[in-house]
């Protein structure tokens, strides 16, 4: 959000164009009267980017930085394809329909029986699949003369903000189960313990945001299942797999957590996370159309066809779906079982490494997604994990530090997220670097350090 600013003496910029021409005013927050060529315009807007952190030493974001130069090629000339035009552009769409396929025989659908849809991310797919877990309650309590004006949905407190989002935008009331040292996530216990009658569906999240941890899916489904026997309340489990969905298929293939689970009714996923694609794109699967309410879709006549929409989006680039179908093709199941076994392998090296840097302690290691935190063990220093992000940004690094949510916020951390791009390399030089910081901070003397304030936190 962006609010409107009144113009000062910073409403104008003085640059020099392409270093050797006469310099020129430029506005910031007004539109200039005149034109100007484009390459000023292009000096202007890429000199100012340069302030920008590097995208490949993001370590707070779950979303890819890198891609082959041919998918990058394959965006590039399908920029202007609106992906709602399904009638002008039907190979677009048809390539979105094959990735639903995939996706939905990827996590255990039958075949022929998964539905789903692009978004454009896993908040949008999120908002999806919460939307049809509110219809599918609220036309089971009209059927059986109930009230239907009190949703509640079940969910861990360490869950996205997308789901708070969901809950205020429509009208649900939020059941967060807090979290506790030992269980940083939602537990099978804590979910059936807050159920009722008017629970529209628990989100079970395969990847948490804060450490990497997986939720266990299995376990909340066959709780729920003996809830369901003891009270009869039937609730349906939509997990949240923005990062996990394209993790634990390709090196987790033990784990049961998907449409194998009769109770699961629907997931989604980030195709720009480590589906491995530019953002943004999104994926939402249900395990069969009866998981997904008619008066939901649309039926749209537009731009020369009729044709189903089910989305908070109505225009958006088709670049994105083409990407996510490019690797799919490209990598196939043993391409992306090297990369995210690479990615994996790579957290939890870095992992053992800063495990042996005094004065960390781990409180996950990268064995779920390739996700990891670590804190300062109490007492061992006289700095915060705050001042240690700050002063690794020194160096170029986006390392953040933040607390957990209810009720361990007074534990604080740092979490690396390992992406493709990001190898044994690169986080040996990070090793290298938080030694030297920790060296630093540890000799610094208490009034030198930086402001203990968090650094931002994005998922």
């Amino acid at each position: 959000m962006h609010s409107h600013q009144q113009a000062d003496s910073s409403d104008v910029v003085s640059t020099r164009p392409q270093f050797a021409r006469e310099p020129l005013s430029v506005p910031r927050h007004r539109m200039p009267d005149g034109e100007m060529s484009p390459g000023t315009a292009f000096q202007i807007v890429s000199d100012e980017l340069m302030l920008d952190g590097n995208a490949r030493l993001n370590l707070a974001t779950f979303v890819t930085t890198w891609m082959e130069p041919e998918a990058a090629q394959l965006m590039s000339q399908s920029f202007d394809k609106n992906m709602i035009d399904k009638d002008e552009y039907p190979q677009t769409a048809a390539l979105e329909m094959r990735c639903v396929n995939m996706l939905a025989r990827l996590w255990g659908a039958e075949p022929g029986s998964g539905v789903g849809c692009s978004t454009t991310g896993s908040s949008e797919a999120a908002m999806l699949g919460g939307l049809a877990l509110k219809w599918r309650w609220r036309a089971r309590r009209q059927a059986a003369g109930r009230p239907a004006d009190r949703p509640n949905l079940v969910m861990g407190a360490n869950v996205q903000v997308c789901w708070d989002k969901f809950c205020r935008y429509w009208d649900v009331e939020a059941r967060l189960v807090p979290v506790e040292e030992g269980a940083t996530h939602l537990t099978a216990e804590g979910a059936v313990a807050v159920c009722d009658e008017n629970t529209i569906g628990v989100v079970a999240v395969l990847g948490s945001t804060y450490d990497g941890t997986y939720e266990p899916v299995a376990d909340i489904a066959a709780a729920l299942d003996r809830l369901q026997a003891e009270r009869g309340l039937d609730i349906p489990v939509h997990v949240d797999g923005a990062s996990g969905g394209f993790v634990a298929p390709f090196i987790d293939t033990g784990l049961v957590w998907d449409f194998r689970l009769p109770r699961v009714a629907s997931i989604n996923a980030s195709g720009h996370k480590y589906g491995l694609v530019y953002p943004g794109v999104g994926w939402i699967i249900w395990r069969d159309s009866a998981a997904l309410p008619d008066d939901l879709v649309f039926k749209v006549d537009y731009l020369g066809g009729n044709m189903p929409t089910f989305a908070l989006n109505f225009s958006r680039p088709g670049s994105q779906v083409i990407a996510q179908y490019y690797n799919f093709i490209r990598l196939g199941r043993d391409g992306y079982t090297r990369v995210q076994q690479a990615c994996r392998d790579t957290a939890m090296w870095l992992s053992e490494q800063i495990a042996a840097t005094s004065p960390f302690e781990l409180i996950s290691n990268g064995s779920d997604l390739p996700v990891f935190a670590f804190r300062i063990r109490e007492g061992a220093a006289p700095y915060t994990v705050f001042d240690v992000s700050e002063w690794l940004r020194t160096r170029g690094w986006l390392v953040p530090a933040y607390r957990f949510p209810a009720n361990l916020q007074d534990v604080a951390m740092l979490r690396v997220v390992v992406r493709n791009g990001f190898g044994r390399d690169l986080a040996g030089l990070l090793v290298e670097d938080l030694t030297r910081v920790v060296n630093r901070l540890g000799q610094a003397a208490p009034g030198g350090l930086p402001p203990s304030q968090p650094s931002a936190f994005h998922h």
